[in-house]
């Protein structure tokens, strides 16, 4: 997930960053002949989640897959296509989420617990809607269920899962048995049972290999994903060059020319690279340190230090470990915030904020300068009362704008909107009609899957007829996840009117009194700190602890992280979960089919021990928000100990398959018969017991990166830096969003 809109925020800032990729069409691409990007790359990463689940529940597709073997398909025509653009010369390295650490998990329990809801809201108003178009005389074409209904199951441990790694097996030794891009290259698995998210396995790859005797400092490096924080993950790594991959978000369009004939589609959408040195040549432009403060000292100025700190600001606009600060949002601006007052500042701060040189030879915090990131950090701070005022006064706008265009319409959702509040905690809108929806969840209509529609499924009327209903059920689910229109919006801490700070911590933590909120301060405060050490160890140097997670729902503001230099921390490097485990973790009981028979009613049955963290109902805090979507899913957080007494005992009734498919295993190397093994192989540590033949002419070595060597944030000797082509000219000057009179920030040259 990452930071939320980075990837807008960065495509409108430093735009000569991004090229667009040239695609070969055809039936048949040549992948061995030259790239027609001009760039030939040594290395692709498939951030694999970021494949899948396009490929299981695609978009508003005309015909969407209906089996597992519908989807694996899709994955395997994905890949193609993106290997056709990339054309790797050396390695293939596909890595698919495994066991996630435990900070994670809080993340994914909410997202899959909203999904699980979603579809229980949608489908009850599609049984509404169908029972309404058969007494309007109306018949529509009747439900199928089908094995990708529920995409929960792209979670390590499902029997999805496990199949989806044995049809890649296949996949990999077909490719590289028949086609000549394939055939002299290595490519890596690693699949759902190796524990660890995906991005962070091929980071971990990239990181080792820059300690390994040979290895080549202008190896190119592509990865393909989605998530906004491969970005700071690729910069984090300081090797220069470095490309991201990813889909320009277009309409889609579809390659097969007989879309209602053909049971499996795959959805092309233009493609574009993120240069890595191209961002880099803008950073070294655009964090120059201001005249009016030069660096301390005999400091000099260093572009790898000043990409770390920038990293760091990343991760306090946002991430998926912690909550961001109420203040800090991407969209108004946060991030130019962060950078105008760590190059005003800079001189006061004493330097740069983090020294990750030092990770490798310090256990405790050395690595991060505590004292001026809380510095900086409360600098930042004096800036929230603007921020929240000029909030405030924006949704004061929006919501009697759209107040007065409610009460211009005829009929609106079946009733007028009568008043509206919006100098207190009742801005609501009062219709005569209420809802036909439940109010606990979130529901967005692209996550819900609607009945095939085809030419073939019966009399025009009746396909006409489920068409209709199919866009008055999209219609509605957008209607009931607007908050504004449907009645439902709060504002309860009225961010920018005096007295929200407190009024916060009575909300979000029941304080009552100023020695409550004190108290919950430094708790805040202490566990925050934490979160950032710990996902900046995790960007730098992998997992510093699989089960620390931050405990509660909400963040401190900046203005109140007074104390954080003297948080102290050191984390114990523990065991991840088994993927059995994490299930349990994380899915909702509507996903119970998806675990293990002898697992499941310790997520259904009313007399479980645990079924208090499974609840079907909860409750997801809006206020402030206009839509479900952007609200906080208040789930109870899951307790480990509680968990594994559990499963322990449980374990002993698995089938040898299951015990199979929970075990934690390691990546798999795959070559043809003939190829000869690079140089960087000789750091791999192969185990001749579990060398296997798939075939006649293809391998498979199960192994293990070597461990003890820690990452150098800094070029490596004898690279060899493009010549630079961005200028001060480049540079956008972007006027603070508090300080002007729109909803965005204007940047002029």
């Amino acid at each position: 997930m990452g930071v939320p809109a980075f990837y807008r925020w960065l495509i409108q800032k430093y735009p000569k960053a991004l090229v667009e990729a040239t695609e070969e069409t055809g039936v048949s691409i040549d992948t061995a002949s030259p790239n027609p990007n001009g760039i030939e790359f040594d290395h692709l990463y498939l951030d694999m989640n970021g494949i899948i689940h396009p490929c299981f529940h695609p978009e508003d597709h005309p015909c969407p897959p209906k089996t597992f073997e519908d989807v694996f398909n899709n994955i395997f025509l994905y890949i193609d296509h993106l290997f056709s653009i990339v054309r790797p010369r050396k390695l293939l390295y596909m890595a698919i989420d495994g066991v996630a650490p435990r900070a994670k998990m809080n993340q994914q329990r909410s997202r899959l617990f909203r999904t699980a809801k979603d579809r229980e809201i949608a489908e009850a108003e599609e049984d509404r809607l169908r029972i309404q178009f058969k007494m309007d005389g109306k018949p529509v074409l009747p439900k199928h269920e089908c094995e990708v209904e529920d995409s929960n199951v792209i979670t390590p441990g499902t029997e999805f899962m496990y199949k989806l790694s044995e049809a890649l097996r296949s996949y990999i030794s077909s490719r590289i048995n028949n086609d000549p891009g394939w055939k002299d290259i290595k490519v890596i698995l690693s699949d759902a049972n190796v524990p660890g998210e995906g991005e962070h396995k091929i980071m971990s790859f990239v990181r080792q290999q820059r300690r390994v005797a040979g290895y080549n400092p202008d190896t190119r490096h592509c990865i393909y994903g989605l998530d906004a924080d491969l970005i700071m993950l690729a910069l984090a790594t300081h090797e220069v060059h470095f490309s991201i991959l990813r889909e320009i978000g277009q309409q889609p369009v579809h390659e097969s020319s007989n879309m209602a004939n053909t049971s499996v589609l795959w959805v092309k959408k233009p493609y574009q690279f993120l240069h890595i040195w191209i961002f880099r040549e803008y950073l070294e432009l655009d964090m120059k340190i201001s005249d009016d403060s030069d660096p301390p000292g005999n400091l000099t100025i260093d572009l790898e230090r000043i990409v770390d700190d920038f990293i760091l600001m990343c991760l306090l606009v946002g991430n998926d470990f912690l909550p961001h600060m109420p203040s800090l949002e991407i969209h108004e601006g946060a991030l130019d915030l962060l950078m105008a007052v760590y190059k005003k500042e800079f001189k006061n701060l004493g330097g740069y904020l983090v020294d990750m040189s030092r990770l490798a030879e310090d256990k405790g915090t050395g690595y991060v300068k505590l004292s001026r990131v809380e510095k900086f950090i409360l600098l930042v701070g004096l800036y929230e009362e603007r921020i929240f005022k000029k909030r405030s006064e924006l949704r004061e706008r929006q919501l009697k704008r759209l107040c007065n265009y409610a009460n211009n319409q005829d009929d609106y959702n079946g009733g007028r909107i009568m008043e509206i509040g919006t100098k207190n905690s009742s801005c609501v809108f009062f219709s005569e009609k209420a809802p036909a929806f439940r109010d606990s969840a979130m529901v967005s209509e692209e996550n819900v899957s609607f009945p095939l529609v085809s030419d073939d499924a019966g009399s025009s009327e009746i396909v006409g007829n489920t068409k209709e209903l199919n866009e008055i059920l999209k219609s509605n689910l957008r209607k009931h996840n607007d908050l504004y229109m449907k009645g439902s919006c709060t504002d309860k801490v009225r961010f920018g009117n005096a007295g929200w700070k407190q009024r916060y911590y009575k909300e979000k933590f029941s304080a009552e009194s100023s020695m409550d909120i004190e108290n919950w301060r430094r708790e805040l405060v202490a566990n925050y700190t934490k979160g950032i050490l710990w996902v900046l160890v995790y960007y730098y140097s992998g997992v510093p602890s699989w089960t620390w997670f931050y405990p509660y729902h909400y963040a401190p503001f900046a203005s109140d992280m007074k104390g954080l230099a003297q948080v102290r921390v050191r984390f114990e490097k523990d065991s991840p979960f088994k993927p059995f485990d994490q299930l349990l973790a994380v899915l909702p009981p509507r996903s119970a089919h998806a675990v293990p028979k002898v697992y499941q009613t310790l997520m259904t049955d009313e007399q479980s021990s645990m079924i208090d963290l499974y609840p079907s109902d909860f409750d997801i805090d809006t206020d402030g928000k206009r839509f479900q979507w952007q609200g906080l899913c208040k789930l109870p957080f899951i307790e480990v100990g509680r968990l594994l007494s559990e499963t322990k005992e449980l374990e002993k009734n698995l089938s040898e398959a299951e015990s199979e498919r929970n075990r934690n295993s390691i990546d798999q190397l795959y070559l043809g018969r003939t190829h000869k093994l690079a140089s960087q192989i000789f750091s791999l540590r192969p185990n001749p017991n579990e060398m296997v033949n798939i075939d006649t002419s293809l391998r498979c070595v199960c192994f293990e990166m070597i461990g003890g060597f820690m990452h150098i944030p800094c070029l490596l000797p004898g690279v060899n830096v493009p010549d630079k082509t961005i200028t001060e000219s480049d540079i956008m000057d972007a006027q603070l969003w508090h300080e002007v009179q729109v909803n965005r920030p204007t940047n002029r040259n």
